[in-house]
């Protein structure tokens, strides 16, 4: 049964990538797609991973840094990565010089060398990718595994297939006792729990930057619209306290023009001098427009207060610990819902509509500082990985 599952799986995976190539090429032009797609779908600049290592697979940004605490304890010649995004690969490829992005399914039969370890963050469930890993030698571990309340449902309704994937999975640690139970309920074996990894490790500021004067609040990870909720929420702020400044971090590098544009406009509007951080680092101005990947950690620290985007529309939130971890006050929407988990880790933070938005902020002398009670263990992890080398 499994082997005629994986024959019919493959098959339906390479129709599949042969009838989206003229979409994959149309793709390919989008600045956003102009490095993944040619590398996942073409193997430009893509080649195979060295054999024989132990291979981290991180869909994003986030995942990517998250992985760290196990990358400086493993040896450098053993790192294998890959990445599905270039956000992602941009990190990765700090770590090691065998970096790529992850190929489309039915394209790792040719390209997937036989591994030591593969271990995979939270929830890539590639079927291929575990089970050739698994075929070619390598132990297997799905790491910081979640199952959100919003996605289990469908999960579990298609958990006649998660049950084929875990066959291929040796070991699950998951982030909390909820997620464990409903990991094993889509047929998971050998579940552990041991805390968010992305509680483990928190990124450190890379330079120490001066506090300007006034009140500082930073929009940060923000999507599209958010902005705009951001900014009427700031110009009523700035109506009352005369002092305040806005620090906005779009969440992807291909809004950063859109997002200028708007800045631009509200700035002219209501006779406010703001400018772009990639052509001037100061923070003097009344709105700063952080054009740069990498910067937010550096501003968390100097921030008085964070509004956390990706939870003002149904996103799925963003990690709150990394502003938690200098005491912010934070504000987030309500749909946070991929970082329960965190979000349950860390006291203060205040969770409103995005019409209370405004109201909140005005009223951020009796909000608390945000502060971090979680725990995560990654030595059960380590030793695993270090067991098979």
């Amino acid at each position: 049964m499994e082997k005629l599952f994986f024959f019919l799986y493959s098959t339906l995976m390479a129709v599949a990538y042969v009838a989206a190539l003229p979409f994959l090429l149309l793709l390919a032009l989008k600045q956003k797609y102009h490095l993944s797609i040619p590398a996942r779908f073409f193997f430009r600049k893509n080649g195979p991973l060295k054999s024989d290592g132990v291979w981290f697979h991180s869909c994003s940004f986030g995942e990517a840094l998250a992985i760290k605490p196990f990358v400086v304890q493993l040896p450098q010649d053993q790192l294998r990565m890959t990445t599905t995004t270039q956000t992602g690969f941009e990190v990765v490829k700090g770590y090691t010089g065998q970096s790529r992005f992850l190929p489309f399914e039915p394209l790792l039969f040719g390209w997937l060398k036989p591994q030591k370890v593969l271990v995979v963050m939270e929830a890539e469930f590639w079927y291929l990718l575990f089970a050739l890993a698994k075929k070619r030698g390598a132990k297997t571990l799905l790491i910081n595994a979640r199952m959100s309340d919003r996605s289990f449902p469908k999960y579990y309704r298609m958990r006649w297939f998660y049950a084929h994937i875990f066959r291929y999975i040796d070991e699950v640690y998951a982030q909390t006792s909820i997620d464990k139970e409903r990991l094993e309920l889509l047929g998971a074996g050998k579940v552990r729990v041991t805390g968010n990894i992305k509680l483990a490790n928190l990124p450190t500021p890379t330079k120490i930057l001066q506090k300007p004067a006034g009140f500082i609040v930073c929009g940060a990870s923000t999507h599209e619209g958010e902005e705009r909720l951001i900014l009427d929420a700031y110009m009523k702020l700035k109506a009352e306290q005369e002092d305040a400044r806005l620090i906005l971090v779009p969440r992807h590098p291909e809004r950063f023009e859109k997002v200028a544009d708007l800045i631009a406009e509200v700035a002219k509007d209501h006779s406010l001098q703001w400018h772009r951080y990639s052509q001037s680092e100061t923070l003097q101005d009344d709105i700063i427009l952080i054009d740069r990947l990498g910067e937010l950690v550096n501003i968390y620290a100097i921030t008085d207060i964070v509004i956390l985007g990706g939870a003002f529309a149904p996103i799925g939130g963003h990690n709150a610990a990394e502003a938690a971890q200098f005491g912010c006050k934070i504000i987030s929407g309500p749909h946070y819902f991929n970082q329960k988990d965190i979000f349950g880790a860390i006291e203060g933070i205040t969770v409103v509509e995005a019409s209370s938005l405004s109201r909140r902020l005005l009223g951020h002398g009796v909000l608390k500082a945000a502060k971090i009670k979680g725990h995560t263990n990654l030595a059960p992890i380590i030793e695993s990985i270090k067991a098979a080398l």
